[in-house]
């Protein structure tokens, strides 16, 4: 195992790009007065086509930030590209957030919006077009997109399934 920067333990050849999507303060009203404490939305990913989420909640933001890190890389989806774009146009949802992925020819760029944005530059998109409809909510709409992403299919898996 090899030590990173952050001294950290890392295992060789763990090249995982890291986003803090979000940052949320949150206070409990007690007897003594407020106390804090603070919500991650971390999203992993080793631009190669696998993704991950992680929420982590501490009293200190650097602890949750640590704790949204180790639940994104727990839970990693490889997902269907079609060279730097997606295959299709899809649609995710979650909760009340709801986002439109779409193909982009070579060279576009992301044109994507709020939390979409480092879920698809972690997953390795560098074209496509995408629409973030109701909530706004940054958590919502990293998990719909997470959810539009599962729903990719290559063109081999969809004539398997007709045929």
């Amino acid at each position: 195992m090899a030590m990173n920067r952050d001294k950290r333990p890392q295992e060789q050849g763990d090249e995982l790009d890291e986003h803090t999507v979000f940052i949320n303060r949150c206070a409990k009203t007690v007897k003594g007065g407020r106390r804090m404490s603070f919500s991650a939305v971390i999203v992993v990913g080793d631009k190669e086509g696998k993704v991950g989420v992680g929420f982590g909640k501490a009293n200190e933001v650097a602890d949750a930030i640590r704790k949204g890190g180790e639940a994104a890389r727990k839970d990693m989806h490889k997902i269907t590209m079609k060279g730097k774009t997606i295959p299709h146009d899809v649609e995710g949802v979650c909760d009340g957030g709801r986002v439109i992925l779409k193909p982009a020819p070579d060279g576009t760029g992301l044109i994507v919006g709020g939390g979409m944005r480092p879920v698809l530059e972690a997953a390795g998109i560098r074209d496509a077009v995408g629409k973030s409809l109701g909530s706004k909510n940054r958590l919502n709409v990293v998990k719909a997109t997470m959810n539009a992403l599962s729903k990719l299919r290559s063109a081999e898996e969809i004539a398997a399934i007709r045929a």
